[in-house]
């Protein structure tokens, strides 16, 4: 079999597969490709090992529906058809677990930052603007005993929650679509209303897939209901809040700061307002960028195709319907 991979990963997981004696063809350049690129490069494997959020729509699995398996290296599988997938026969598994604790870092650092306007304050370091300011100039606030309130608390949201009941003391409350008996064992989690989410949560840190209930789920509303000195963090998918209401609600005082690791879109224009505000805290999307994750999610998805080279079933293949055609 012969597997295209789409952008670069770590030589030792290459080797790995090229140890299955699997014809390797690779993307040398380096970005993402287009969409019609893609598809002519799957046209000539079997398998996709596919790297970043290429849009594997319908009519990718169309074109591509010759293909045996297709390894994302996310979590999230938003970016896949996975009804198309499934009508075609190609299994799609996605990377769970080995990202947890890297993300809910990620999360943690934006809290942190936000909190006490890191990135503002570094920006004007690099304008020459470190001067003398007054006594009451953009003060930070503090985390000690605050409310962390986290919308999904799966395996990122409790990695996250841990470390802010370690660090800061703080009361953890959630809200999910099913309870989380873990958390509330570990940490006294409380399990909450939506809306009371909304209302007590001094934080509030998004962990959850986007779907179509999720998409925009946090908007002008659901801002109006929050405190007014509260902290809004996404790590999750950018489509998940309601960009445009995120702004007004910042630039109006509904809100206090917010820390963001997902944008919609991606990449973020350069004139987004979030970018000039000193309570903002805006990273590119990097929640599992170290080594040490990367590699893990790159082995995972090789472990995947593997698995499909050798006539067996995907470990963590996503649409599991499609091995009972």
């Amino acid at each position: 079999m012969k597997v295209f991979i789409s952008r670069r990963i770590p030589e030792d997981v290459v080797r790995l597969l090229q140890q299955e004696n699997m014809e390797i063809a690779y993307n040398n350049s380096d970005r993402k490709l287009s969409r019609e690129e893609l598809v002519e490069a799957c046209l000539e494997a079997d398998l996709l090992f596919n790297v970043g959020s290429a849009d594997l729509n319908a009519s990718f699995m169309e074109s591509c529906k010759h293909l045996k398996g297709i390894a994302l290296t996310s979590v999230g599988y938003d970016h896949a058809d996975l009804h198309a997938a499934t009508r075609y026969g190609i299994p799609v598994s996605n990377t769970p677990d080995v990202l947890s604790k890297t993300t809910a870092d990620t999360a943690f650092l934006l809290m942190l930052a936000t909190s006490r306007k890191a990135f503002y304050w570094s920006r004007q370091i690099e304008r020459g603007a470190w001067k003398d300011n007054g006594f009451l100039y953009e003060l930070g606030i503090e985390l000690n005993r605050k409310t962390l309130g986290v919308f999904g608390l799966g395996r990122i949201g409790l990695e996250l929650a841990k470390m802010a009941k370690a660090a800061y003391g703080m009361t953890v409350i959630y809200h999910n679509r099913s309870r989380n008996a873990e958390a509330e064992e570990l940490l006294d989690a409380r399990y909450v209303s939506f809306d009371e989410l909304l209302e007590e949560s001094d934080v509030l840190s998004v962990h959850t897939n986007l779907t179509p209930e999720t998409q925009y789920r946090f908007d002008a509303e659901c801002f109006r209901k929050m405190k007014k000195n509260a902290i809004f963090i996404n790590t999750s998918r950018g489509k998940v809040h309601h960009e445009k209401d995120l702004i007004r609600a910042l630039q109006e005082g509904q809100l206090w700061g917010a820390g963001l690791d997902v944008t919609d879109p991606e990449p973020m224009l350069p004139e987004n307002p979030l970018l000039q505000m000193p309570n903002v805290c805006v990273l590119p999307h990097i929640g599992s960028a170290t080594l040490e994750t990367r590699t893990a999610m790159a082995t995972m998805a090789a472990k995947n195709l593997i698995a499909v080279y050798h006539g067996g079933k995907m470990p963590q293949v996503v649409n599991k319907n499609v091995y009972e055609k």
